[in-house]
């Protein structure tokens, strides 16, 4: 017992001993943290007025390791890409929302933050990733690097990731009918939908074969399929599905989506749909 008190006492008396040396060191008079703001370059000023200061968004394009997924192989957009990538963004999507909903639409439903990653995010099974939208407060969108405003195509891939991104947030910010959209298509749907070409897909009522994969993400890429087409585009689409179940599918979800927009927001879905077409071949034909 004596040996135990003895133990403490030394201890406590070490204790003592190191802090009075301690106490008799130099100590630093002035932070050593460095507080001096990064100069802003032209990009950067860019962003803060036609992101942040129009939309309350704030834009990440240099790397932060904890805003991306680090068991994958990613890397910051090159510079000279990514007003390129946000000039499409603000140009189809910003604009036409802004346009059709009101110009505050998008300042009281946005994501806060739109992170920029240069490469593919590829997954195990051979799919990429083209977007993630967490929380209705943050959109990353991948592949910056390779848009290309000449190619179509490329542009609409890219602009493809916003639009059913956009949706989620705006589905969280008021729910669509899950209820009439589950029975239209209820066996449809598969974890494994990646396994499935996109024409087998049309031709039971699905608009991609990414839309099997549950229902919200049926009436995302639903939505965004149709905003990133024009109106002949997806009569011509409509006209090549051979099932009629599937075409009275595929109608009765357009009806849906058309009808969430109107009762939740009271926008013309049509009218945002043509505004994104008009504002995509002002993209293109303005390289």
């Amino acid at each position: 017992m004596k040996k135990v008190k003895y133990y403490k006492i030394a201890v406590f008396a070490s204790v003592l001993v190191a802090l009075n040396a301690c106490s008799h060191e130099e100590q630093p008079t002035a932070s050593q943290l460095d507080y001096t703001q990064p100069e802003k370059t032209p990009l950067d000023n860019w962003i803060g007025t036609s992101y942040l200061d129009s939309y309350n968004i704030n834009v990440q394009y240099k790397w932060n390791q904890n805003t991306v997924d680090n068991n994958r192989f990613l890397f910051p957009p090159a510079v000279e890409k990514v007003k390129p990538a946000l000039e499409i963004v603000q140009k189809i999507w910003l604009d036409s929302y802004s346009t059709i909903g009101g110009a505050d639409f998008v300042k009281k439903i946005a994501p806060r933050e739109i992170v920029l990653i240069g490469g593919v995010n590829l997954n195990s099974v051979g799919t990429r990733t083209l977007g993630i939208a967490e929380g209705g407060q943050r959109v990353t969108l991948f592949e910056t690097d390779y848009i290309d405003k000449n190619d179509r195509a490329n542009v609409s891939e890219f602009i493809h990731t916003i639009q059913h991104e956009y949706i989620h947030i705006l589905n969280q910010n008021k729910p669509f009918d899950e209820k009439s959209w589950a029975v239209l298509t209820p066996g449809g749907y598969t974890a494994d939908w990646y396994n499935f070409d996109v024409p087998e897909s049309n031709e039971i009522g699905f608009i991609t074969s990414y839309a099997r994969s549950n229902i919200n993400e049926d009436f995302a890429e639903t939505a965004a399929m149709i905003l990133i087409s024009s109106k002949v585009e997806y009569a011509e689409f409509l006209d090549g599905i051979e099932s009629p179940t599937a075409y009275a599918a595929l109608k009765a979800k357009e009806a849906l989506v058309v009808k969430y927009f109107k009762d939740a927001f009271n926008m013309d879905f049509y009218a945002l749909r043509d505004e994104a077409e008009k504002n995509t071949n002002f993209v293109i034909n303005n390289k």
